[in-house]
C-alpha cells in the first residue's frame, strides 16, 4: 500500500526536486520532512519516498540508520530531548535530565502512555553558552531550572510556552566586525542589511574587481577557516581549478555539532544576508554559479530565517540571473542535515548532500577539484563565509591587522562550563585566555578556583592553569599544546571531576562514530566502557597506562579526524590529571560525584 502525501508535503518535495541536479539529494530533507508531517517514518512511507527517487527501500534504510534524528516509531507530541554534554553537564543538565525522567515516569527513548511527551538524552545541540538546554520538538529552551522544566510540562499542551532566542553577549573588549548588526531592529531583514553596507562587497567585486584579486585580497587577510582546522581560506580558494568541465560548487557548513559550539547559530539568526554576501563572493571569486547551505537538522527555525533571506535576496537581484547587471548567475538553497556530527566533516557533509550516509571519503582528491557531484567544490564554515565581506569591502590589510600576525581578524568565542557570564562574544584574534576567563567571562562561579579549560571544543586537548596567559589564536594555541579550533572555550573549576569530563567526551565520540574505521569504531567504544567502569569505582591501576595507549593508537589511523579527535583531548587528561584517575583506585565511586550536580541544579 503506497503512502498518500499532503498538499503540503508534495509542494515541499516538488521544491526540494528542483534544487538539485541528482535526485537522490533530496533523500534526507523529503525524510526529515516526512517525519515531521506524520510522526515517523513507517514502512509505506519508506517505500514511497524510495519509488519517487528510484532507490530500493534497503538504499532508504540504510540512510536511516545512520541519522539520529530520522527515527521509525512514534514519538509523543512533544518530544523533549535534553543536552547532556560537556558544557550542559557542567551547568547540571544531569540532575535535569534525572528529574525529568523522575517527573514524566519514562526512560531514555520512552514516551508517556498518553502519547503527550516522549523523552530522548541527545548529545550536543548548540545551545553551550546557555546550558543547561532542551529542545521541545524544533524549540530550543535555555538555561532550565528543574522548577522551569516542570512549568515546561504544563505550558507546552496549553501553547503558553515561548521557545527562547540566544542573545548576543557584550563586553567592552569586543571589537565587532560580524556582530556589528545584530542589535539593530530587524537584523535578518534584507532592508536593514542594505541599510548599513550591505552586498556593497559584491558590488566592488563584480564592478571593480576580478576573481583573482578576490582571491588575494582573502589572502592577504589572514583569514583562516573557522570551522576547525584554521587552514588559510585564500589558499582553500585558489585551489579550485580555472577550467573544468564539470559545475564549481559553493557548500557552507553550517552543520555546527562540536560540543561547546554555538556561534554560527547567532550568524545565522541575525545576519542571514551576511552569510549569502560572503557565499556569493566566494562563487565569483572561483566562478562557481551554484551553491548550498547545508544546516543542521537541529537548527530548524534557522532554516526558516535562512530562506526568508534567500527569497529576499532573489527578489532584490542579489541572487539568480545576472545579478546587478553584470552578467553574474549565482543559485543558493538549504539543505538540512539529519543529526550527524560526522557531517561536520567535508567530505561526509558532501556525501550527505548527495542523499547517502554521511561517511567520509578517502582524501586525495580533496573537494576543491573533485567535491560536490565530482566538480570543484569550495567548502567553509558560517564564520569563514561571514568574514569575506569586510574583507571585501575594507580591505585585506586592515582585517589581517585586527588579529595577530597569520591569524587575521576576530573571532567569535564561545564561553561555557563553569563562568560567571557564558555567552558568544566577538573578541580579536589573539585575545588572552586568562583575560578571557576573568574579565569577559567574570570569572570562575562561586568564586571556586580554576581547574581546567578546553579551549576549542570537545575535540581539543585540555590546558591548565599555566597555559592560561596563552593569545588565543591558532599558532599560539598550538604552541601551547592544544588548537583553537572551533573557538569554544569550555571552563571547569575545582570540583569538576576530570574522569567524568573524559568519559562525556568519549561518549560522544563514541555515539557519533560513523563505523567505517576500525580504529575509530572499535577505539571509542573500548575507551568510553574502560573509562565508565573507572569512574563507577571498577578501575585498575593498569588501566590508566591503557586509556592513555588505546587513544594515541587511533591517531593518525582513522579515515577522518574524528578519531584525532577523541584521542586527543583523553590523552590529555589522563597525562595532566593522573592524580585524579589514581584517586578512583578505592574501589567506590568518583569521589567528587554529586557535589557538581547538586550546586549547579539548585542555582
Amino acid at each position: 500500500m503506497s503512502a498518500q502525501f499532503t498538499l503540503k508535503l508534495e509542494e515541499k518535495f516538488s521544491t526540494l526536486l528542483s534544487r538539485y541536479p541528482v535526485k537522490r539529494s533530496v533523500l534526507v530533507p523529503m525524510l526529515l520532512f516526512a517525519q515531521d508531517e506524520y510522526g515517523f517514518l513507517n514502512q509505506e512511507i519508506v517505500a514511497e519516498i524510495a519509488r519517487r527517487l528510484g532507490l530500493t527501500v534497503l538504499d532508504v534504510e540504510g540512510v536511516i540508520s545512520y541519522y539520529s534524528m530520522l527515527r521509525k516509531k512514534p514519538a509523543g507530541r512533544y518530544h523533549l530531548q535534553i543536552c547532556t554534554n560537556i558544557s550542559c553537564m557542567l551547568r547540571g543538565a544531569n540532575s535535569l535530565f534525572e528529574h525529568a525522567q523522575q517527573k514524566l515516569g519514562v526512560g531514555p527513548g520512552e514516551a508517556t502512555p498518553d502519547g503527550l511527551f516522549s523523552l530522548e538524552e541527545v548529545e550536543c545541540i548548540g545551545a553551550c553558552s546557555w546550558a543547561p538546554a532542551l529542545q521541545a520538538n524544533y524549540d530550543f529552551y535555555h538555561a532550565v531550572t528543574l522548577e522551569r522544566f516542570d512549568q515546561l510540562l504544563s505550558d507546552l499542551p496549553a501553547g503558553r510556552a515561548v521557545p527562547d532566542t540566544p542573545p548576543m553577549s557584550h563586553t567592552e573588549h569586543e571589537v565587532q566586525v560580524l556582530t556589528r548588526r545584530f542589535d539593530l531592529p530587524n537584523a535578518a531583514s534584507i532592508d536593514t542589511y542594505l541599510a548599513h553596507d550591505g552586498y556593497r562587497a559584491l558590488e566592488k567585486a563584480l564592478r571593480q574587481m576580478t576573481p583573482d584579486s578576490v582571491i588575494e585580497e582573502v589572502k592577504q587577510s589572514n583569514l583562516r577557516g573557522r570551522g576547525g582546522a584554521g587552514f588559510p581560506a585564500g589558499m582553500k580558494w585558489s585551489f579550485v581549478p580555472k577550467q573544468s568541465s564539470k559545475p564549481k560548487y559553493i557548500v557552507c557548513n553550517a552543520d555546527e555539532s562540536e560540543p561547546g559550539t554555538c556561534k554560527d547559530r547567532l550568524l545565522m539568526q541575525n545576519d542571514p544576508h551576511q552569510l549569502i554576501e560572503g557565499i556569493l563572493l566566494a562563487g565569483f571569486a572561483v566562478s562557481a554559479h551554484q551553491g548550498y547551505i547545508y544546516v543542521r537538522g537541529e537548527y530548524r527555525y534557522l532554516i526558516e530565517i535562512l530562506d526568508r533571506a534567500l527569497e529576499e535576496a532573489y527578489a532584490r537581484g542579489y541572487l539568480g540571473k545576472n545579478i546587478l547587471g553584470t552578467g553574474f548567475d549565482f543559485d543558493l538553497a538549504t539543505h538540512t542535515g539529519a543529526g550527524a556530527y560526522e557531517c561536520g566533516e567535508e567530505s561526509a557533509l558532501l556525501e550527505s548532500l548527495e542523499g547517502k550516509r554521511g561517511i567520509p571519503r578517502i582524501r586525495p582528491p580533496f573537494p576543491a577539484v573533485v567535491g560536490l557531484y565530482g566538480g570543484p567544490t569550495v567548502l567553509n564554515n558560517v564564520e569563514t563565509f561571514c568574514s569575506v565581506p569586510s574583507i571585501i569591502l575594507n580591505g585585506g590589510q586592515w582585517y589581517a591587522s585586527l588579529g595577530t600576525p597569520r591569524n587575521g581578524g576576530t573571532r567569535l568565542f564561545v564561553l561555557s562550563g563553569h563562568v560567571n557570564r557564558p555567552g558568544v562574544y566577538e573578541l580579536p584574534m589573539g585575545f588572552p585566555l586568562r583575560k578571557m576567563i576573568e574579565e569577559v567571562g567574570g570569572g570562575i562561579v562561586g568564586g571556586k578556583q580554576f581547574k581546567a579549560v578546553i579551549p576549542g571544543g570537545s575535540s581539543t586537548p585540555v590546558l591548565t592553569a599555566d597555559a592560561l596567559d596563552t593569545p588565543m589564536d591558532f599558532d599560539s594555541v598550538a604552541k601551547a599544546g592544544s588548537m583553537l579550533g572551533s573557538g569554544a572555550v569550555i571552563v571547569m573549576h575545582e570540583d569538576t571531576c576530570m574522569v567524568e569530563a573524559a568519559l562525556r567526551i568519549m561518549k560522544f565520540y563514541a555515539h557519533e562514530s560513523c563505523g567505517w574505521c576500525i580504529p575509530c569504531r572499535e577505539g571509542t567504544s573500548w575507551l568510553k566502557k574502560t573509562l565508565d567502569r573507572f569512574h563507577s569505582g571498577g578501575g585498575r591501576r593498569e588501566d590508566i597506562r591503557l586509556i592513555e595507549e588505546l587513544a594515541k593508537n587511533m591517531l593518525g589511523k582513522t579515515f577522518c579526524p574524528l578519531g584525532d579527535a577523541a584521542a586527543m583531548p583523553t590523552i590529555s587528561i589522563v597525562q595532566k590529571f593522573r592524580d585524579e584517575f589514581e584517586q578512583h583506585l578505592t574501589g567506590q565511586a568518583c569521589p567528587l560525584e554529586g557535589r557538581l550536580e547538586l550546586e549547579l541544579a539548585s542555582e
